[in-house]
């Protein structure tokens, strides 16, 4: 038998696909702008396994979206492969199932999918629980929650395979290999097919190459630092979006643009851990952004400095 449990505070949804802008607006693509009461877990008898069928389907159209503002609140969608942050995620009200997502899909809070306000739509990502180590594959494809407390909102059949039952800690990776096959598999279908499938490569050399872009005119030029940390703000596949972010990035730092197989990478460099922990706050709070981390090469918690 299914309880259900009613919301505390449920706004108006708005539902759709439209492409948003830098104007402020008040709702956006299927979540209202000051977010959803916190729904409560409900147990039931006829929880839906993994389907990676349905993870790694085409979907109707792949969406990233342009910069928009929220509560004056600026949100950047970008493709990012290597996004790997930790925060808090909720869960997505189960009122909302049977609507359409951001991507013009159809919500089903019986399968594996979440939300994010800047992932592209569809992306593959793995989910932990951070209190107790459980991890589920989700397929991101709604923009939300737009609650500055929460990274991520989680469908309740997600929620529930990693034993959540309300707001929790969580670290959300992207799978690289996953999300490629998925866009793909969007971008070149006519109509919703069989699932694209996921191809594993062997570990491989990557070639790594720093290209040297123009300043943009008028930009302030932090000063250069020295240290062992360099902060990751976007990944691309066109190296013109890159260089257009590194230029204006330079406000922050020594941003480069780093060539890794097919992707351009957008990073400050050479930074030592304050002026590290400084350009992720600033990022962070200026931009919207959720940027990642490394030391000497090697990724680790954008929160550990």
């Amino acid at each position: 038998m299914k309880k259900v449990i009613s919301l505390a505070v449920l706004a108006t949804v708005m539902v759709g696909c439209t492409d948003l802008s830098t104007t402020d607006t008040s709702t956006v693509n299927g979540y209202n702008a000051d977010g959803f009461g916190e729904e409560t877990l409900i147990t039931t008898d006829n929880a839906q396994s993994l389907n990676n069928a349905y993870l790694l389907a085409p979907a109707p159209k792949y969406y990233v979206g342009s910069a928009y503002k929220v509560e004056d609140v600026q949100y950047i969608p970008v493709e990012d492969l290597t996004y790997n942050q930790t925060g808090m995620a909720g869960i997505i009200p189960a009122e909302l199932n049977g609507t359409k997502t951001s991507n013009g899909e159809v919500f089903d809070m019986g399968q594996m999918v979440a939300t994010s306000k800047t992932l592209p739509l569809p992306t593959i990502a793995r989910v932990t629980n951070l209190d107790n180590g459980q991890s589920v594959v989700v397929r991101v494809n709604n923009r939300g929650p737009f609650v500055n407390t929460r990274i991520m909102d989680l469908s309740p059949a997600a929620a529930r395979a990693i034993g959540m039952n309300g707001q929790t800690k969580v670290q959300v990776q992207v799978l690289a290999d996953e999300s490629i096959a998925v866009k793909n598999a969007t971008v070149g279908a006519t109509t919703p097919a069989t699932a694209a499938p996921v191809v594993t490569q062997p570990a491989q050399t990557v070639e790594t190459t720093v290209i040297t872009t123009t300043q943009a005119p008028g930009a302030t030029v932090a000063p250069t630092t020295t240290g062992d940390y360099s902060v990751q703000i976007a990944a691309f596949y066109a190296q013109d979006s890159a260089d257009s972010l590194a230029a204006r990035m330079r406000a922050y730092g020594n941003a480069v643009v780093v060539h890794e197989g097919d992707l351009y990478k957008v990073r400050i460099v050479n930074l030592d851990a304050a002026n590290a922990r400084r350009v992720i706050d600033a990022l962070r709070s200026n931009e919207g952004m959720a940027p990642g981390l490394l030391q000497n090469g090697r990724w680790i918690n954008a929160d550990s400095i």
